[in-house]
Parts: structure tokens; C-alpha cells; sequence
């Protein structure tokens, strides 16, 4: 589990392409100070298990599954390119964020990158599966980074990227065209899940689900 906060930028040292897979090796200085081999790890929102470690651990290596590749950008990753990194959370850490798995829902494409002040805003093409859990002020991983919901209309959303946002994270560099790995909030996807089965909330609905007056 993750929250979306970014912890630092790495960088892509080496890739291993394979028939249907590959490998990464990603650079860092934060996230690899309490690394282990089997660690799970958030590499642009990905979740992905570390299976080894260069000495000194400086760098990081992971495997981008075939499913992985077919769903996320990170087969577009080009060596010297940064990612985003976070570490999965501690119990014993403050909740900022939201809950984050690194299970992508699928890719948006970055259409508008407009200035507004000091930050920027973003407007997101996103699947129509995704969109079925897009709510204004919800929740929603882009490139793992935890954003909020500004707006949104049939196939789109809109989200607003403060200037530390933009210097920490990679969304400083993308450009209009980009895509971005999208991962809805996971409690909006129970919500939808749960409405759907049952069409509407009845007395019925809510004591065979635990609320009890």
C-alpha cells in the first residue's frame, strides 16, 4: 500500500528488453536507504518487486511484467529518464495522500497543460472505466503522484499541479501528448462495484451490508 506522496525522482540506469518483459535498474538516494530484495516499490505508480540490489545500493532493479507493459507507460521509458518513487508505507507513518495500490487502472493523455499563476493545470483523456469513478474533489493516482479532481466532463478530468508538485515529481517535464498511468481511488471503485449489484439504497441494501439503526 501506498499513498501517492512522492518520494523522490530517480533515474533510469539500464533496460533489459526480453520477448515479452523487461528489466529496469533505476537510481536513487532516498528510497534505496532501507531496501531489500523483495520490497515492493512504486516506480510511476507501478508496484513492482525489487529483485536486486547494486553495492554499494545505490541502485535498484525490478521486473516489468508482460501485463505490466500492455497497461502502463513504463515500455516507453528511455535510459536517463526520471521516475517516481515511493516506498511502500509504514503503519507507523501519518496517512497524507490517499490509498494508492500501484494496480493501474490504465493510461490518460495529457491534452491541455495550461499556466495559471504559479501552478499548472492539467487536463486528463482518460477510458471510459475510468471516468466511471472520476467525482469532483475525489481522488485519483497520475503517475502515482495523489491529486485531487477539479472537474470533469464525458471523457475528461482536470486537475491543478502546485509549483512543488511540478518540481519534485516528473509531471514537470510532461508535455501535451504525453501519456500518464492512471489509478482510480479504491474506494470509489467499491462504491461503484456495490451501487451497480443493487441499483439503489434500500432498508434491505443497507442491513445486509452491517448498518444497524
Amino acid at each position: 500500500m501506498f499513498t501517492g506522496l512522492i518520494e523522490e525522482m530517480g533515474t533510469v540506469k539500464s533496460i533489459k528488453r526480453r520477448a515479452k518483459s523487461m528489466e529496469l535498474t533505476i537510481s536513487g538516494k532516498e528510497v534505496v536507504k532501507d531496501m531489500r530484495k523483495g520490497n515492493s516499490v512504486l516506480v510511476n505508480g507501478v508496484c513492482l518487486t525489487v529483485t536486486s540490489l547494486q553495492l554499494p545500493v545505490t541502485s535498484f532493479s525490478v521486473d516489468v511484467s508482460p501485463e505490466t507493459l500492455k497497461k502502463t507507460n513504463l515500455g516507453e521509458l528511455g535510459i536517463g529518464e526520471k521516475v517516481n518513487l515511493e516506498r511502500a508505507l509504514k503503519l507507523s507513518e501519518r496517512l497524507g495522500g490517499h490509498f494508492v495500490t500501484g494496480h493501474i487502472d490504465g493510461m490518460g493523455i495529457i491534452k491541455k497543460k495550461i499556466k495559471e499563476g504559479e501552478a499548472f493545470f492539467f487536463e486528463i483523456e482518460a477510458p471510459e472505466e475510468i471516468m466511471n469513478y472520476i467525482i469532483p474533489k475525489g481522488s485519483i493516482a497520475l503517475d502515482g503522484i495523489s491529486l485531487t479532481i477539479v472537474d470533469f466532463n464525458k471523457n475528461r478530468f482536470n486537475v491543478s499541479i502546485i509549483p512543488h508538485t511540478l518540481e519534485v515529481t516528473t509531471l514537470g517535464f510532461k508535455k501535451v501528448g504525453n501519456k500518464v498511468n492512471l489509478e482510480a481511488d479504491m474506494i470509489g471503485k467499491y462504491v461503484f462495484k456495490m451501487m451497480k449489484e443493487e441499483k439503489s439504497v434500500t432498508s434491505d441494501f443497507l442491513k445486509k451490508h452491517g448498518y444497524k439503526r
